[in-house]
């Protein structure tokens, strides 16, 4: 490594970079301050001697200390990260920072040994240093000479026009202009908007004013070089500096150029930011001044860097006159476009590239061309399959998953399962994500989604926080934009029919596609299989071979739907999942075809009539687990029907959630002697649970949440000495618990959240030995005072509620 004592060298740079770092980490942190003061001593007495040591040429013995102090800077700022209880990464750095201090220690003799062995070298040394010197001098030009700052000029014009920035712009002053905001991330899908508005936020003449010539707009994209992105920088504002040599040099000249810039209100633009550039986002991050900002543009959300600004789509009128300027109907307009018009806008649902790229492509069209594309798209072609530019904007996002997150990119792919404008349970992925990528963990799956939709490919809407995750995930949902189900539905049919791992089918009518008729007798080979019709569907189903199809997906819309024949030869299926989309529970037909199924494990039914099922059952000796949600149960597995032991004899899993019509849960569900897990939730007029239900031997969680009418638990739920988590939360009618609660034993966690009517705790609470958190509201919490002395191992959480009252929603959906 080459070593230059003045100028943008390695071992100069690299003494003022420590040098800098000691000072700016010492004033925050309080676990490394004296060690760090010994190392600024050592630094102080160094100083005088670099200097001393410039007059020369030697380079002897520099290069290692040069390297050192390189990674000194780098240990000095994770020194700042350290928690104050990490003992374990304290110890660790102390040790470092004290080898550190020797190393410099050591270069404070070598330099002082080292002896002057050529005066004419010197010489030349000096003249060399003085033309170096005068060079640096010349680079560090800052805002005080205002004719050579050239950053506003280089800010892009936003396009002539643009439609429904207004009221986003506002809010993004409002949001970046705070004094305790540094930097703030707008963050959109592709094709949204986030650069133009971008654009229209530094024209805006309020920025301008604050700012003045101080702005800088840098666009990243992908792969950000930190070397091309510096030099830009200092170009900007009439300054050169040298080639760097490595990325330590660099980060230490961006350091300088935010440190001299940020003297005066100062505003960087960073444009096009993709997830893996975190790092660089954390160096202009760590300037925390009033007048220092930096606003951000990108599909990842970077939750790390503060809440984020969402641009949303456009309202209809915002649209229609985005499309009438695209595709210039100012002067041509009439009744017949007009009315096409309306359509178009409304199959783009509000995606302003979507609406510009159509716009454009219809643009002095006949209007013959405009019915036939408006007929083609009605009917279920996708408007990406005609704009390249729109395809290419939005692949480009699941794209960059595919060598880092495969797993991520198959979920974003297999949302394309359910219709357009229906929210999606996240139960029902977790589902099919445990069997289709053995994400066996709820919570993984969940992961995917926030992940998903931090990169602005989906949105996870939570109906009710709830803040004790315990792995029920119920008021979970996903929505996308049509525009990314449509992207989604184009990946998966790149393929030939018969080799896609993901085959979706959407019939409107009794329509259906002429490759299924064709190919009835041809296998396919898609591990999931997702059929979509609606309430005018009436055909029977043509017979399909699918010998490696996993996860079945049925989604209609009628009061009656049979199960297709070809059902009882999906050898391979594991995960069933009915949804009825029609406004009242549906007759489900043809059940006892799954009884030839002998690796189903997972079944999720919604708005489905279980009466109708329950009479016609056949054993599923493998399922373990079964879903109902917002289903009619009434009198189901009641005289007249199969046992439900024998129907499900290895159960071990059951959610009973939004079944607003149980009033009393079957008795035949306390003969599942392997049930693990028993949920029932918001079941509002669920007064009473079977006596019977003690019979539960193996039960390990009992999930009540929510069954606001339920009066009491039954006095055998003392017989359930495996269980380990008991929820009543939200259960307002409960008055008392059971005498003998306390010989449960194994239980771990108890929430007891808003249960308003609970007057007072029986005494055998005292025997919950095992129990470690009870979570409460502020009015139970009273309730357990007088055992806290008693309970030394019990942790009382207390949550405030919230007030958000979007659960109510979900009830009516």
């Amino acid at each position: 490594m080459a070593v230059d004592l003045v100028g943008g060298g390695t071992f100069r740079v690299a003494f003022q970079m420590l040098f800098d770092a000691v000072i700016a980490v010492k004033k925050e942190t309080t676990m490394f301050k004296s060690m760090l003061g010994d190392i600024k001593s050592t630094l102080d007495s160094l100083q005088p001697v670099i200097k001393e040591r410039e007059k020369y040429d030697s380079k002897e013995g520099l290069e290692n200390f040069a390297m050192q102090m390189e990674e000194g800077v780098k240990l000095v700022y994770k020194c700042s990260k350290v928690g104050v209880w990490n003992w374990c990464r304290k110890y660790r750095y102390t040790r470092k920072l004290d080898e550190l201090d020797k190393c410099l220690q050591r270069l404070v003799e070598v330099l002082k040994v080292q002896g002057i062995r050529d005066v004419k070298e010197t010489l030349v040394s000096l003249r060399n240093i003085e033309t170096v010197l005068h060079r640096i001098e010349g680079n560090l030009v800052m805002q005080n000479q205002p004719e050579k700052i050239n950053g506003w000029s280089s800010v892009p014009e936003p396009p002539p026009v643009t439609v429904g920035l207004d009221v986003p712009l506002k809010e993004l002053k409002i949001k970046l202009l705070k004094d305790d905001v540094s930097m703030l991330v707008l963050t959109a899908a592709g094709g949204c908007g986030k650069t133009t508005l971008a654009k229209k936020f530094c024209q805006d003449q309020e920025v301008k004013d604050k700012f003045k010539n101080n702005i800088f707009f840098v666009t990243l994209s992908k792969k950000p070089n930190l070397d091309l992105i510096v030099h830009e920088l200092y170009q900007r504002k009439g300054s050169q500096v040298p080639a760097f040599e490595n990325e330590v040099i660099a980060v230490y000249w961006l350091q300088l150029f935010l440190k001299e810039t940020s003297q005066n209100p100062v505003l960087y633009v960073l444009d096009d930011v993709w997830s893996g550039s975190e790092s660089l986002l954390e160096k202009f991050d760590e300037f925390k001044m009033t007048n220092y900002k930096v606003l951000v543009t990108s599909r990842f959300a970077f939750p790390r860097f503060g809440s984020p600004y969402h641009l949303e789509s456009l309202n209809d009128e915002d649209a229609m006159a985005l499309f009438h300027h695209s595709a210039s109907l100012e002067d041509k307009s009439s009744y017949a476009r007009e009315d096409l018009s309306t359509k178009i806008v409304e199959l783009c649902k509000g995606f302003p590239l979507a609406v510009t790229a159509v716009g454009r492509s219809l643009r002095g069209q006949p209007i013959e061309i405009w019915r036939k594309r408006v007929m083609e798209w009605s009917k279920g072609s996708s408007i990406l399959a005609s704009n390249n530019d729109l395809l290419a904007c939005l692949k480009s996002s699941i794209d960059a998953l595919d060598k880092e997150k495969p797993t991520l990119k198959e979920c974003f792919l297999d949302l394309c399962s359910f219709p357009k404008d229906q929210r999606i349970s996240a139960a029902t992925l977790i589902d099919m994500w445990a069997e289709l990528y053995g994400l066996d963990e709820p919570s993984l799956s969940i992961a995917n989604l926030y992940q998903l939709t931090t990169q602005s490919l989906a949105n996870l809407a939570v109906t009710r926080n709830e803040r004790e995750a315990d792995g029920y995930y119920t008021e979970h949902f996903v929505t996308q934009h049509d525009m990314l189900r449509e992207l989604a539905i184009h990946q998966a049919s790149q393929d030939p029919i018969g080799q896609r791992k993901r085959l979706i089918i959407d019939i409107r009518g009794d329509n259906l596609p002429n490759w299924l008729t064709e190919a009835k007798h041809q296998p396919m080979q898609a591990r999931l299989l997702s059929i979509s019709t609606d309430g005018a569907f009436s055909k029977k189903w043509p017979n399909m071979q699918l010998p490696k199809a996993e996860v079945l997906v049925l989604n209609f819309e009628t009061n009656s739907y049979n199960l297709p024949e070809f059902v009882k030869k999906m050898d391979k299926l594991k995960v069933l999942i009915v949804t009825n989309f029609s406004f009242l529970p549906a007759e489900l037909n043809n059940f006892q075809l799954l009884g030839s199924s002998s690796n189903l494990k997972r079944i999720r039914l919604e708005r489905i009539s279980i009466p109708s099922i329950s009479k016609n059952i056949k054993q599923l000796e493998s399922v373990q687990k079964i879903s109902l949600f917002m289903c009619s149960i009434g009198q189901a597995f009641g005289k007249g029907s199969i046992n439900i032991l024998d129907a499900l004899p290895n159960l071990g899993e059951m959610d009973i959630d939004c079944c607003h019509e149980l009033v009393e849960l079957p008795v035949g569900v306390c003969d599942l002697f392997r049930l693990k897990k028993l949920s029932i939730t918001n079941c509002h007029n669920l007064s009473a649970l079977p006596e019977k239900i003690g019979k539960l031997l193996s039960l390990e969680v009992l999930r009540l949440r929510s069954c606001t009418d339920l009066l009491e638990l039954p006095s055998s739920i003392r017989n359930l000495k495996k269980l380990n988590f008991l929820d009543i939360s939200y259960c307002f009618s409960i008055k008392q618990l059971p005498e003998h609660i306390g010989e449960i034993c194994s239980l771990k966690k108890l929430n007891m959240r808003q249960c308003s009517r609970l007057q007072d705790l029986p005494a055998s609470v005292l025997d919950l030995e095992q129990l470690k958190d009870v979570i409460c509201d502020e009015e139970t919490e009273l309730l357990w005072e007088p055992f806290l002395p008693f309970l030394k191992n019990t942790h009382i959480k207390v949550v405030k509620e919230d007030n958000n009252l979007n659960w109510l929603h979900k009830l009516r959906s």
